[in-house]
């Protein structure tokens, strides 16, 4: 860039921060410990006139936007450390899904396509019976409470404001059927009766959500949600990571749909799939359960 222009955004960019702080040439000139003549002949336009390195550093810094900004380098004022913070954040997660934050960030995306990969099933589609076995260890106050949040972001999935796309590994439903894993100890109606719901909800609710089940063995993803195209969480325990950064969440964006592509089971058979592992594991449950006794052994003396 010419000498001269950049001289030029220099000094418009210097006069329009500090118009819109309300800051004089005399109050910068003490929050940067020069003369009040050295800002003076900074906002001149008699020449193509440039503070030194240290001079552009500390005016950058009494005004609280990046050097590289007012010397036409860049087109973001924030520094780069306030860059960073934007671009990726730190949340609490909690517990219970009745997370103000989790809804404000479904709002955020009205109109645009929701990506989640959850990190069992899908918390928005479980049953109340299911969340009290998985709250049966937690505080009373705490079933509630999620109750009622399912129950919000149920009704907000249903409003047709956003799409929904969740991708869930295969082994999950298979887990959740027999009993297994994650899902050991937890009653057999209980696990038939959530994949039953789920299974509802995907012939209620399609196209506006479709779910696809992917194959772990060939394809792997942790917990992460996509908001729409400026948004992207992923979920790593005890807190959230939220990017915001375009470049970060488009290729968080490119990862679901990866998982897309290589689905096993499309969302549109995967109510009948659901169905399938609901009669097969009732079948199971019957014949060991309620078969007659083999008769006992003859005895020979």
């Amino acid at each position: 860039m010419d000498k001269r222009d950049r001289a030029a955004i220099f000094r418009k960019r210097l006069q329009d921060t500090m118009a819109v702080q309300g800051i004089s040439k005399s109050g910068l000139a003490r929050d940067v410990r020069v003369d009040r003549s050295t800002i003076g002949q900074l906002l001149k336009d008699d020449g193509p006139r440039l503070p030194n390195a240290q001079l552009a550093a500390d005016v950058a810094a009494a005004l609280r936007v990046s050097t590289d900004w007012l010397l036409g380098l860049t087109n973001r004022p924030e520094t780069p450390g306030d860059i960073v913070g934007a671009a990726l954040a730190l949340s609490p997660a909690e517990r219970t899904s009745a997370d103000a934050q989790l809804l404000a960030w479904h709002q955020e995306a009205v109109g645009y396509k929701v990506r989640h990969v959850p990190a069992t099933l899908p918390d928005i589609l479980k049953t109340k019976a299911m969340l009290e076995w998985e709250y049966a260890s937690f505080q009373d106050r705490d079933l509630p409470q999620a109750h009622a949040a399912m129950q919000d972001q149920l009704e907000w999935l249903t409003s047709g404001v956003s799409d929904y796309e969740i991708a869930i590994p295969i082994h999950e439903v298979q887990a959740c059927a027999s009993g297994a894993a994650y899902y050991q100890g937890a009653p057999a109606d209980v696990r038939r009766g959530q994949l039953a719901f789920l299974g509802s909800q995907c012939d209620a609710l399609f196209p506006r959500l479709r779910i696809f089940l992917f194959d772990a063995h060939r394809v792997y993803s942790s917990p992460v949600t996509v908001f729409g195209p400026n948004l992207a969480v992923v979920y790593v325990g005890q807190c959230y990571l939220a990017f915001r950064e375009v470049e970060r969440v488009k290729a968080l964006s490119n990862h679901f749909d990866w998982l897309v592509r290589e689905a096993t089971v499309d969302a549109r058979h995967v109510a009948g799939h659901l169905r399938d592992l609901v009669k097969t594991q009732a079948g199971q449950y019957k014949s060991i359960h309620f078969a007659k006794p083999a008769p006992a052994p003859l005895s020979i003396s």
